[in-house]
Parts: structure tokens; sequence; C-alpha cells
């Protein structure tokens, strides 16, 4: 039986079973394998079986699934001891349980024997220049770090850090406590920095700086030349005269500040990624930063790495509750546009569904009363999904009421809602609509259709036909001076309606393979009495053919027809 086992989350070595051809992680308490973070999306990823070959598949999470480090944008073979990464937890992969021994915590790594000269003695500059250049690889966990410092100063450290960071959730609660640590513990130290990326493949930005002696209206400056070095070698470095120091004599403000000494450290994730970096400078040539010292401050970086990736964990999940709130009412209130019940009319009954892919959905239907007893019933899909179609279909809701209430001729209604939709400014948006308008007076049903699947009609027992007597218009957004069309027929005893979105046709199983028109037709086709069981069989047939699969679309349908007599 294949497992994943727990490497970095709140149970490290947690043997995690994979079991059946198809396993969902995610936050949600459905999935088989429960992933308790903020961070990770309801369902977030799936390993799959396929006789024995394990793939994982990445289900549009908010923040991706990582594969030995890399994100994955489509399904990726699983091989042993593959490293999975979802969010602030990771696993690795194995076909069978490893032995127990092995599902120990690995010992940190001693790295004390690759403190290095940065470069080669003969390229060193006379001797009265003083010049020295170390580097120090860094570890991606604070444990990992084994240094052979002077203890006075390394306990010194050890205490600053704790009592500043420990209790810090916020990364502007954890800089500044951070660069009041280093400047305790460097007495020499004159100035200090930390910067962080705000995002992916940004620009490094300034976080926290803090001067021992700071004159007022004093211009801060920071060298690029150091940090973009720290950074992209992931090493700690030591310079005993930054002036002097060719691998960085390109650099104006090192020469403009005069930078004496300096160190500087890079903050790496759990994954070996750079958040930032640490810097720290003097400008005294008397008290110059030692090799001790670039120890204890690369020890120092990895506490801070780690608070800082949790600080920003926390606020991530700060943000993802407030969001969630968000999504929550929002849900509420799109729901307020969508009917309470379907309408009560003798000799005819409704059945409706609605379910959107997220919270928010691009999905409308709605039931209007028109003059002379007349019904409306409105099914339309916005372009998207989310919060965008959301916000849409609030507006459609509205502008749908008003055109349909104030034009007697529903083709004519549509056409007014069409160029009202053109002008409104969604360049990039378009709708797709079909509208029925039902007259149980005279039993007459009349359609106007814009760019919509057509609505099925079942006229009996293996007898189903699509009402396309009326000519399919454009979309709502596309054209605003285009006309519409529009076709009446009788509705017969017996007979139903059926009006859908493509979340219907086009829902997908585990195979990608599409629900399909013709399978709903064999759906409508079959028996039933009422439109509410046909309904409940085509929703559940549905079901049925998407399996373990999560619903990537919204789904709507309505199901209305005239009472047998």
């Amino acid at each position: 039986m294949a497992v994943l086992r727990a490497l970095h989350g709140p149970n490290p070595g947690q043997l995690l079973p994979i079991e059946g051809a198809s396993a969902i992680l995610g936050r949600h308490p459905a999935c088989d394998i429960v992933l308790e973070s903020p961070a990770v999306s309801r369902q977030h990823a799936r390993i799959l079986d396929a006789d024995g070959t394990f793939y994982l598949e990445d289900l549009h999470s908010r923040n991706g699934t990582f594969l030995n480090g890399r994100q994955i944008k489509r399904r990726e073979l699983l091989s042993e001891n593959d490293e999975l990464g979802i969010c602030d937890l990771s696993f690795t992969f194995h076909l069978s349980p490893p032995e127990p021994d092995a599902v120990l915590p690995a010992a940190g790594h001693d790295v004390s024997a690759t403190v290095a000269t940065l470069i080669d003695e003969g390229a060193l500059p006379p001797a009265d220049r003083s010049q020295v250049v170390s580097k120090l690889p860094l570890p991606t966990h604070p444990g990992g770090l084994r240094l052979e410092v002077n203890s006075e100063a390394k306990l010194k450290a050890v205490l600053e850090i704790s009592r500043h960071l420990g209790r810090a959730l916020e990364v502007a609660e954890v800089l500044p406590r951070l660069l009041d640590s280093l400047l305790s513990i460097f007495p020499q130290a004159d100035r200090g920095f930390v910067v962080l990326c705000d995002q992916p493949a940004g620009p490094w930005v300034p976080k926290a700086v803090k001067y021992r002696h700071r004159e007022d209206g004093q211009t801060i400056r920071i060298s690029r030349t150091i940090v973009d070095h720290v950074i992209a070698s992931k090493e700690a470095v030591l310079s005993a005269d930054a002036v002097t120091d060719k691998r960085f004599d390109t650099s104006e403000s090192i020469v403009d500040f005069q930078i004496r000494s300096m160190m500087c450290a890079p903050l790496l994730d759990r994954e070996g990624g750079a958040l930032g970096a640490i810097q720290l400078s003097t400008l005294d040539p008397r008290n110059r930063f030692r090799q001790e010292d670039l120890d204890v401050l690369a020890s120092v970086a990895c506490q801070a790495a780690f608070a800082v990736e949790n600080a920003q964990l926390h606020e991530l999940a700060v943000r993802d509750q407030a969001l969630q709130r968000e999504l929550d009412v929002a849900h509420e209130v799109q729901c307020g546009f969508l009917p309470a019940a379907p309408p009560q009319i003798a000799g005819y009954q409704f059945f409706d569904f609605y379910e959107p892919a997220n919270h928010l959905g691009g999905d409308y239907y709605d039931y209007l009363e028109l003059p002379e007893g007349r019904l409306a019933v409105v099914v339309a899909d916005v372009s998207g999904k989310g919060i965008s179609a959301s916000l849409l279909m609030a507006r459609l809701s509205i502008e749908t009421r008003y055109c349909l209430a104030s034009e007697s001729n529903p083709a004519q209604a549509v056409a007014r809602l069409n160029a009202a939709f053109c002008h409104s400014g969604f360049e990039d948006r378009f709708v797709t609509m079909v509208v029925a308008v039902l007259d149980p007076r005279r039993h007459e049903l009349t359609v106007v259709n814009a760019g919509h699947p057509a609505p099925l009609l079942r006229v009996g027992p293996g007898v189903v036909k699509p009402i396309a007597e009326a000519e399919t218009g454009l979309p709502l957004g596309v054209d605003s001076s285009i006309p519409y069309s529009q076709c009446t027929r009788s509705l017969k005893p017996g007979e139903i309606l059926t009006l859908f979105t493509d979340g219907i046709t086009e829902a997908m199983n585990a195979a990608d393979a599409l629900y399909g028109f013709e399978r709903l037709l064999a759906q409508l086709r079959g028996e039933s009495d009422c439109p509410a069981r046909l309904g409940r069989r085509i929703l559940g047939d549905v079901k049925r053919f998407i399996g373990v699969r999560p619903q990537s679309d919204d789904v709507c349908l309505i199901c209305f027809g005239r009472e047998n007599e």
C-alpha cells in the first residue's frame, strides 16, 4: 500500500495511507487525507492509482501543489521518495510503508566544515588592507546548523532571539525585534536592515532598518550588490572591508557608505527558497566583524527565517479567514438574487437546482411574474467564474427584471437587455441566456435564445426534441445592434421543458471525459411522470458520472411542465 510520510507540519514522521483508486488531499473533513492548515484549499490535490502507477494532480487550489520543489500544472507521475509540497506542509511518497527507522526525523546537518574563503589567496590585496571574505551555507530549518562559536555569544544570541521573536505573529512585529536583538548582540554594528520580497519574482524591498546613531533626516540607502549576491548564492558572507572587496567593487552605495566591515545572511524558507536577507555593517575599521560573528548571524538567520515564515503563514491564515467570512456573506447575498421557491401555478409543476462550483457562481436563473398572468423562466450563464462573474450575475438579474417587465414582446426585451449590457463597459464579458415565457391561460410557450444551449422539450417517453424553431441569436454583450427572434408553441398535457447550463453537459469525470449532450438526452427520454423526478434523475446521473472528481463549473437546471389531465 502506498503512503505519504509527513516531513514538515504538525506531525512529522506520520504515515498517511493512500487507499483506493483516488485519494483527495485537502482541508475539508470529507477528504481522504485531511490537511489541517488554513492555507490549504478545501480540495487541494489528488493522488490517482492506475494499477500501481501513481499520479499527482492539483485540483485548482489557491496556493498550488509542488512536486520536488516545482509547481505542477498538469497530472504528474509519482516515483519513490518524491517530495510533495502543499502550502506549509511537505511529504515524501513511498510505494510501500518505509521501515520504522526511516520515519524518524533526520538529524541536524553539521555544516561547520563547509566554511571556506570566498576568494583565492592570490587575489587578496596587500596585507595592510586586512581584507577577509568568508561564506557559510545555511540550512532550511533552525535545528540544522551546528556551530562551534563562542559559547557566551551564541547563548546570548539564542536568548535574545527567543525572547523577542517567540511570540511575534506579524512580520511588521518580527523584523524590528530582530534588528534590536542583532544590535544588542553585535555592539560594533552601526546599522542593519532586513529585505523581503512582497511577491514571487518581485523586487527585494527593505522592511526594517535600524541605525545605532541615526541623525535626523538621514537618507536610507541600501546596497543591492551585496544583497543580490547573498540571495543568489544562499550563503552568509563576511567582508572585513567591503569597500575594497573585489566582489562588490561595482557598487556605488558601498563606496558612498564607506562600509568597512559587513555581514549578510539570507533568510531561507523550509523549501530552501529565499525569503530575504539580513545585513549588518560597521563604519569603524577598528571594530570589524570576525568569523565567529558570521557564525552567530547565520544561526540567528535560521531562527529569524523560521519566525518570518511563521508570521507570513499566520497573516495568510488571518487573510484567508477574513476572505472566507466575506465569501460566506457574498454567497448569502447572491442567493438573495435567486428564487426562494418554485412558482405555484395551477396545472403546472416546477423543479429547479443551482449549485456554484465555488462560493460564488456566474450561472443565473429566475422566475419573473409578468402582466396578464404570464411567467418568464430565465436561465443564463455569465462568462468566467468566481467573484467577477457573480457581480455580473447580480447586475444581470436587475437588468433582466426591468427589461422583461417593461417590454411585452420577449424578443424585444432581450434585445433591450443586450443593448444595456453592451453599453455597461464589460468588453471582455458576455452572457448566454434563454427566456421561456409561459402563458398558463392559453397554455402557450414563447422562447427567445441568446447563444444558450437550446431548451429540450420532452413530449413523451422516448421523444425529446430541442426547441430550435427560433433562430439562436448571439450572446448578450457581443453586438448591441442585433435583433432577436422568438418562437411560440403550445404546451400539451404531460410535456416537460428542460433548461440547463453547460455545467451539466460539460461535467467531467476522473478520465477527463465529458458528460455530454447525448447522455442528457438519454435521461430525458426515460420514464418520468413529473418535472421533479426528471430533474432529480438527471442530477443523480451527473453525480454518478463525475464520481470523485470535484465540480469544475456552476450547475443550473430547471424542469417545468404541464400536468396530465
